[in-house]
């Protein structure tokens, strides 16, 4: 009788061989053939559209190479598709380079996408918007100038100073501007959403402020959480008005593995809270200067205020 070990160990490797490779596995970092950084994210009829910057800084080259902005989409929080690029720093023909973090949000029927970038003829950071009939664009530039040029923040005495912008419309359809690296600043928006309704203030309240300001409402309240120190970690502070007074409450999430930087949204769909932020934890070349996006739960207290984010490898559930 003849031995069956190598009989078994043939058809073993041959079923292997036609085994179809394993999915990509859900989890974190949620996209996995790009780097991905500075998130932000918009719900629009039953579909998140998450907008992300783009780490291109080749393998070993320690700084930030950053030219354009992604966009994906989920019905689920697990499953992403990735739409065409729908926004350049070329696309402001007034911008030099450096696409860093933006936010879109919606009004009546139209997208507007606002974006930090590095100034062509001004020394230093601006804020941009542009505008689409689509979430997905693609997008145009809305003014033809800087919304905030480097010159709007005079006192400042970094040239990095206008960035991160983020932005909310309340109840009553006010909109505002909130941005600002060290200290941060907000300004009202007209409704047109490309023109300042007043003056540029100072948020008070805020300690140990560094940036990537993010603004969201729930149940009654508003919280600004942003980034704090550095290495940064995420913090927030509780108000009843976007004007503030606003009261410091504590660490909302700790530093994002093997990344300087932390930048945050937040979120609600279906009937959960969502916490989306970056870190340096892909397994090829990660890093502060080739980031990842991730996803994880987040969940309030009875008094309103936000329990501390648990960062997961494993991620979100899909939501249904």
């Amino acid at each position: 009788m003849k031995p069956l070990l190598p009989a078994l160990l043939l058809m073993a490797a041959t079923a292997a061989a036609q085994t179809p490779p394993a999915p990509t596995p859900a989890g974190n970092p949620i996209i996995r053939n790009n780097y991905t950084a500075d998130p932000s994210a918009m719900v629009q009829k039953g579909t998140v559209y998450l907008y992300t910057g783009h780490d291109e800084a080749p393998a070993r080259q320690e700084r930030y190479v950053m030219h354009e902005w992604l966009c994906f989409s989920s019905t689920d929080m697990v499953n992403w598709t990735e739409h065409p690029v729908p926004l350049r720093v070329s696309d402001f023909a007034w911008a030099k380079d450096d696409a860093w973090a933006s936010q879109v949000i919606a009004r009546n029927g139209k997208f507007y996408w606002y974006a930090a970038v590095e100034h062509g003829s001004i020394h230093g950071k601006a804020i941009g918007v542009a505008v689409a009939d689509s979430p997905t664009g693609p997008f145009k530039d809305a003014r033809g100038s800087a919304l905030i040029a480097p010159d709007a923040t005079p006192d400042d005495k970094i040239s990095w100073a206008d960035i991160d912008p983020t932005v909310f419309i309340d109840s009553k359809g006010q909109g505002y501007l909130f941005w600002g690296n060290t200290t941060c600043y907000y300004a009202r928006l007209k409704p047109s959403m490309t023109e300042l309704d007043g003056p540029i203030q100072t948020v008070k309240g805020l300690p140990r402020f560094t940036e990537a300001p993010w603004v969201h409402e729930h149940n009654g309240w508003y919280y600004l959480s942003y980034a704090s120190e550095f290495p940064e970690k995420i913090v927030y502070a509780m108000s009843r008005s976007l004007e503030g007074p606003w009261e410091y409450k504590g660490i909302l999430n700790e530093l994002a593995g093997n990344s300087n930087t932390n930048h945050q949204a937040i979120i609600d769909f279906k009937g959960q809270s969502y916490f989306i932020y970056h870190n340096g934890g892909a397994n090829t070349d990660g890093g502060s200067y080739r980031r990842s996006v991730c996803i994880d739960n987040l969940y309030y207290n009875k008094d309103g205020t936000m329990k501390r984010v648990v960062m997961t490898t494993e991620g979100v559930k899909a939501a249904k």
